[in-house]
């Protein structure tokens, strides 16, 4: 096999100053173009009083505004883009479980560069020309299942398009067409998991060597757990439709130490949640992201709500960006703690007995939130081990958080499965309860 090095694009062989340059070009005709061709960027930049010729370097963009996902769902469907709509040649769409759903657009140009970041995401993972490459993440309007298809066609591989779903049929047929490299979010690479061991199949004899796992933070515990029992390595990839999907920061293979940011095509800040000030490189603050390359749809410092820090870059010259721990929205303030389910499922998956499901369910008792985790007992695991396995979920939560909740270890298999991204938060108070 050829030295990874020798696989590397053009994009990722630049020096460090090579880059800087190239990046203020592509920002600086990114901010022209959104100004010329957008209203809303038109009347947002006039209103903080900036210019696209303003932008004379790169720290020069923390004095343009923010874009919000309000921003997008305000001017549904197609007032953010920037092109006839005649060019658009695909577009995809959010739930709108929450409101309006957001729309992005895409011209030809832009699904090529799509299909190339998400196809040097893949080989940075481990992937390789003539791999077979399941992937698990829902087709459709979600960006997941198309940006990993063309994507990996892009680099040459042979494409399984599974989707979510069928959950017996997927353990089939990753046994019979043996692919090396599933791309899926990681709540679900575990119900496959449940799956091969109720069907008898060994999930570590299987043919896969990688997995691509995004679209939902998960923790180092998650990884170990996925790389010990399924025998691959693990590894996270980053993005949202808002940017592009999938495909805008990629951990890679050789060093498992965060994702690096394809900064050639999406210039990352990270800024403080509350007051909105770009942060310096390591401290952890929301992650913003401005569109350097797109045509269809330029964003200009999009908020995405995602907590993180950047780092330097060490597999690549690019800056890496720490897996994602949670959301400012995913937030839970109880008792005035604040709290995440990334710091639950560190603890759940670290407790004997425990089954790596588990769920946190928000109601209201008297004047006070309560918390309750509720988590799967592992099938082996006896009553006295879920006892002791409660207890020491309370008692880890109390020490390590520093807020009480209720525990309850569930049968195996009482949960709700995910075929995509899973609710971990089930919020059960009356809605005048804020």
């Amino acid at each position: 096999m050829a030295d990874v090095t020798d696989l590397l694009d053009a994009g990722e062989r630049l020096g460090p100053e090579e880059l800087r340059a190239l990046q203020l070009e592509r920002l600086r005709a990114s901010l022209r173009h959104a100004y010329e061709n957008v209203p809303f960027y038109r009347e947002s930049f006039d209103k903080a009083g900036v210019r696209p010729e303003d932008c004379r370097t790169l720290a020069d963009l923390a004095h343009f505004p923010f874009t919000t996902k309000a921003d997008l769902r305000e001017n549904y469907p197609y007032g953010m883009f920037a092109v006839p709509r005649e060019r658009i040649r695909r577009l995809h769409a959010s739930s709108g479980t929450t409101g309006r759903p957001t729309v992005v657009g895409y011209t030809d140009n832009d699904l090529s560069m799509w299909a190339d970041m998400v196809a040097r995401s893949i080989r940075a993972a481990g992937g390789r020309p003539g791999d077979v490459v399941h992937v698990a993440y829902g087709y459709g309007l979600f960006t997941g299942g198309l940006g990993a298809h063309y994507g990996a066609e892009r680099l040459g591989c042979t494409v399984v398009p599974a989707s979510g779903g069928m959950t017996a049929r997927q353990v089939h047929l990753i046994q019979d067409l043996e692919p090396s490299v599933i791309m899926v979010t990681p709540s679900y690479m575990l119900t496959l998991l449940d799956e091969f061991e109720r069907q008898g199949v060994d999930p570590r004899a299987t043919s896969l060597r990688v997995g691509v796992f995004g679209a939902e933070p998960w923790t180092e515990q998650m990884r170990r757990e996925i790389e010990e029992r399924f025998a691959i390595d693990a590894v996270d990839i980053y993005g949202l439709s808002e940017v592009i999907g999938p495909g805008v920061a990629q951990e890679c293979a050789e060093t498992k130490d965060g994702l690096h940011v394809w900064e050639d095509h999406f210039y990352p800040e990270v800024v403080d949640p509350i007051t909105g000030e770009v942060l310096p490189e390591g401290e952890r603050g929301e992650l913003v992201f401005t569109s350097l390359t797109k045509e269809a749809m330029p964003i200009v410092r999009y908020r995405t709500r995602d907590l993180t820090r950047l780092l330097p870059g060490t597999a690549r010259v690019f800056r890496r960006m720490e897996k994602i721990t949670g959301r400012s929205d995913d937030m839970v303030i109880l008792r005035g703690v604040n709290l995440f389910p990334t710091q639950i499922e560190e603890i759940v998956l670290r407790t004997p007995g425990v089954a790596p499901h588990f769920q946190l369910r928000l109601t209201r008792e008297g004047r006070m939130d309560a918390l309750t985790v509720r988590a799967e007992a592992r099938p082996d695991a006896p009553p006295e081990v879920r006892e002791a396995a409660e207890r020491a979920i309370v008692a880890a939560v109390k020490d390590g958080i520093g807020v009480s909740v209720g525990v309850e270890i569930v049968e195996p298999e009482s949960l709700e499965r995910s075929v995509g991204k899973i609710r971990r938060i089930v919020d059960l108070r009356p809605r005048d309860a804020g």
